[in-house]
């Protein structure tokens, strides 16, 4: 019973005691590092609770869909958008069919994933694709570089480290991460070099490590060298008390992996070649080198330097084409490009609008293609044209800048010429114009995508609501989503005025679309409220609307563009009509 109400000496003491027997044996050599405490709410409680309502997958797309989806924000590489979608669409539909009948897809042996192997170059959307359908499908996404990685037991990450990194990006939730993507780049870089003695732990190595997670494995979330899962465990038992193996099972993650493959094309190539000679068969000359890996089989990878087993867990394969001058201009011109809209946040932080003149596109295109780093390049071009006017103009009272081709070809002299005062109505007319051709060009990628935009969001796309949404883009900062789901919040909120005035007054009123319309126009280039027209529709129709329920019983108007410009010719014209409708 004494050893039992015996005080346990606090960590402090338990932590001076043992240092001084370390300073007694080794000195100062060693010493004792305090850890800090963990937050209360760590991710390991997170993993304990269920699934949020707000994370749940209701994957319902059909490849058509997402190619649609896709072709809003991609140029080009519309073979490997097809195949992307339809093989991802198929993955998650599957999963959705085996979950609703689990007596059937219990009775499947040798199940194959549709893993990915994407080829192509370098800045050619290989990996903005598949963040974005990622987005679209609600599923938590990693990214990995393949030349990162070893074998399981040697220095270097763990290519199973990429499966635990999913579960982070779902905060915990292991249900969650267990329908992920995971991306990995560079796997070119881990086929055999073929003149390799003894193990070649970075190459052959983590093809062999890759081999389970790309098929089916569990994966433990708690191992040695990660030493955030070794303390979210200590503090997961110093809490519970329980020793439970956390894992996380591969079945249903998707694969997706990339790599340029330089040396593809000249494998394939001899193949053909070869094949060619042996048969007497004329071989067609074919455009360039995309054109030839097309034609690429699991064997060519093979004899690339990857294991054939690790070939056959990527059975889905996609090839990006190159980015020629025409299709950097398009990419820069759509309107949900990162690229020119995080150039204009950089000069809205200065209060400065800028808007872009196709001709000045058309020769930062031509800048990039020439470096060859693909859609990359644009990043490099875009900066390096508007530096100087990006460093002086936040000095400056200038407040609209438009970036021309004289911009773009002289920078200096159309630095100077826009500091003149002389110049300024000159620079002025020229952004307005600019402004004109940008709304007319929104207006335009809105009609084209009619259909995908108005089911997307909701929204009955009217021509008055697609020149709204064409101004909410060019008056902020923002891409074609972010302006349709503001318009389509004011919509939300104009709707519910009606039920409003019905409480106040008990009296029913419908707005119809001109009158929604106009009065989003209203919010979007006044300052005006949603409060302010709630007061405005009480304040010129209750007294009216209220009379003629009165006289007539009627208790249901429709309330147009032209009633609230003028409610009292509306009100006359009304009770006019509702009034002569009634009996002598």
């Amino acid at each position: 019973m004494k050893a039992e109400n015996e005080k346990i000496p606090n960590t402090k003491k338990i932590e001076k005691e043992i240092s001084e027997f370390l300073s007694k044996k080794f000195g100062d050599n060693v010493k004792i590092i305090s850890p800090y405490a963990l937050p209360k709410t760590d991710r390991s409680e997170n993993a304990d609770k269920p699934p949020r309502k707000d994370k749940e997958i209701d994957f319902n797309l059909k490849p058509e869909d997402l190619v649609a989806y896709l072709d809003q924000y991609i140029v080009k590489q519309d073979s490997a958008k097809a195949i992307l979608a339809t093989k991802i669409c198929t993955h998650f539909n599957r999963i959705k069919h085996a979950e609703k009948t689990p007596e059937l897809a219990g009775e499947m042996v040798g199940r194959i994933k549709n893993n990915v192997l994407m080829i192509g170059p370098t800045g050619v959307g290989k990996t903005y694709m598949i963040k974005l359908i990622a987005k679209k499908i609600g599923v938590p996404f990693v990214k990995g570089d393949a030349t990162k990685f070893s074998e399981t037991g040697y220095v270097g990450g763990d290519v199973e480290d990429l499966v635990r990194d999913l579960v982070r990006e779902a905060d915990g939730d292991i249900e969650l991460a267990q329908y992920g993507l995971i991306y990995i780049d560079e796997i070119d870089k881990i086929a055999s070099s073929g003149h390799v003695i003894g193990v070649d732990v970075s190459r052959t190595g983590v093809q062999r490590a890759l081999l389970k997670p790309l098929e089916e494995t569990e994966v433990d979330l708690k191992v040695p060298h990660d030493p955030i899962s070794m303390i979210q465990e200590i503090e997961r038992f110093r809490k519970t008390g329980a020793r439970d193996r956390r894992t996380i099972n591969t079945r249903n993650i998707l694969f997706i992996v990339s790599g340029a493959f330089s040396e593809l094309g000249r494998i394939v190539k001899k193949r053909i070649s070869d094949q060619g000679i042996g048969f007497g068969a004329k071989i067609a000359k074919p455009e360039n080198e995309i054109d030839i890996i097309k034609h690429s089989k699991s064997e060519d990878l093979i004899n690339y330097g990857f294991e054939s087993e690790f070939v056959g867990r990527l059975p889905v394969r996609a090839v990006f084409e190159h980015l020629n001058e025409i299709d950097l201009f398009e990419i820069l011109r759509n309107p949900n490009n990162p690229i020119i809209l995080g150039k204009k946040l950089d000069f809205a932080a200065y209060g400065i609008a800028v808007k872009f003149d196709d001709d000045a596109l058309r020769i930062l295109a031509k800048h990039a293609f020439d470096e060859n780093t693909g859609a990359r390049g644009l990043i490099s071009a875009v900066e390096k044209a508007l530096l100087l006017f990006e460093k002086k103009l936040p000095s400056t009272d200038i407040q609209k800048f438009p970036v021309t081709a004289q911009i773009v070809n002289d920078p200096g002299r159309a630095l100077e010429s826009l500091l003149a005062s002389s110049d300024r109505k000159q620079w002025d007319a020229s952004f307005e114009n600019l402004v004109k051709a940008e709304r007319i060009r929104i207006k335009n990628y809105l009609s084209s995508n009619h259909d995908i935009l108005s089911e997307k969001y909701d929204l009955k796309l009217t021509p008055s609501r697609m020149d709204t949404i064409a101004s909410f883009y060019s008056l902020y900062v923002m891409d074609i989503g972010t302006a349709t789901e503001k318009i389509k919040s004011y919509f939300d909120e104009i709707k519910k005025l009606e039920l409003s005035f019905f409480k106040e007054h008990d009296i029913n009123i419908v707005l119809e679309e001109d009158a929604v319309d106009f009065i989003i126009q209203q919010l979007v280039s006044s300052t005006a409220t949603i409060e302010s027209f709630n007061e405005r529709l009480s304040e010129n129709f209750r007294l009216g609307l209220k009379l003629i329920l009165e006289k007539t019983g009627k208790n249901r108007f429709f309330i147009g563009r032209d009633a609230l410009i003028s409610p009292e010719k509306y009100l006359d014209n009304l009770v006019k009509t509702e009034l002569s409708m009634l009996p002598d």
